[in-house]
Formats: structure tokens, C-alpha cells, sequence
């Protein structure tokens, strides 16, 4: 079955703002596909506002919250996957729930890669007989592999 959190997270949401209320959610930064302006990050989580007054567009989708806000006076694209809510509740009275962090699955491709660590890699040299000629582009590199981390870019 698929994860219940998206559902209860959008229902919280519903009702924490049909009373009046400020909805805010408190975000795990560890978990993958997380996005948020890192310099606002305490002990690993950070707690946002959510409520339509205090972000623009705003878009509860299956798989994450997508919204843009301002922080100091910057506007910032932010991205939560619903595994990275630890909690949603009112601002005012504390009504809310608390829920488990749910760190997203690893692809099976991913798991059989890390078991062949001991096989030939995937890249090779390059000679100089082999370099691109003017006009043509080098192949990217592949990517690290290992623990996926966020990058804050200014």
C-alpha cells in the first residue's frame, strides 16, 4: 500500500485553515528531495508557515508541497516531500498531529550498483587521440555515488 502521510497531511492542512488557523509544518532536512533555504535550518528540521497568506502558489501535490516564500526579504522555491513532515499543527492552540519520517526507498537498480562495487568502474581514461574535437562536448561525468545531500547555491 502506498504511504497514508500525504492524505493526513492535506486533511490537517484543510482543517487547520478552514478554522482560521495558521497552519505551520515542521521539516526533516535529511530526507531526500528536501529543498529549503539550509541557513534557516536548526538540529536537522525547520518549521514553516504554510498558510496561503504567508506563501505564493502553493500546490499539496501525491508526492511533495511545492511552494515559494520569502525569507529575508528573498523569494525561495521550496520543496517538501511529504516523508519529511514531522508535524503539522496550528500556530495558535497546537492543534495538530505528529508523524514518522518516512525515508523514500532505494530503486533495486541502486541496491544491485553498491553490490558490484568490486567490478570494473564505469568510466574509463580518456587519451588524447580520444578527446572531443572543437564543437563537440565531453561526456558528463557520472554522479557520486553514496549519501544524498543538499547544496545551497546563492
Amino acid at each position: 500500500m502506498t504511504s497514508n502521510k500525504p492524505y493526513l497531511v492535506k486533511a490537517f492542512y484543510d482543517w487547520i485553515s478552514d478554522n482560521q488557523l495558521t497552519p505551520y509544518i515542521v521539516v526533516d532536512v535529511s530526507v531526500y528531495g528536501v529543498l529549503v533555504p539550509m541557513s534557516y535550518v536548526n538540529d536537522g528540521q525547520i518549521v514553516l508557515n504554510v498558510s496561503a497568506s504567508a506563501v505564493g502558489s502553493i500546490a499539496l501535490g501525491s508526492e511533495a508541497i511545492d511552494f515559494t516564500a520569502r525569507f529575508g526579504g528573498k523569494l525561495e522555491h521550496l520543496c517538501v516531500p511529504y516523508g519529511a513532515i514531522a508535524a503539522i499543527y496550528a500556530k495558535e492552540n497546537g492543534a495538530g498531529t505528529s508523524l514518522p519520517i518516512e525515508h523514500p526507498e532505494v530503486a533495486e537498480d541502486a541496491v544491485e550498483e553498491a553490490g558490484q562495487e568490486n567490478e570494473e568502474p564505469g568510466l574509463t581514461a580518456v587519451t588524447s587521440s580520444d578527446a572531443p574535437t572543437q564543437g563537440q562536448q565531453e561526456p558528463s561525468p557520472a554522479p557520486a555515488k553514496g549519501k544524498p545531500s543538499l547544496k545551497v547555491v546563492k
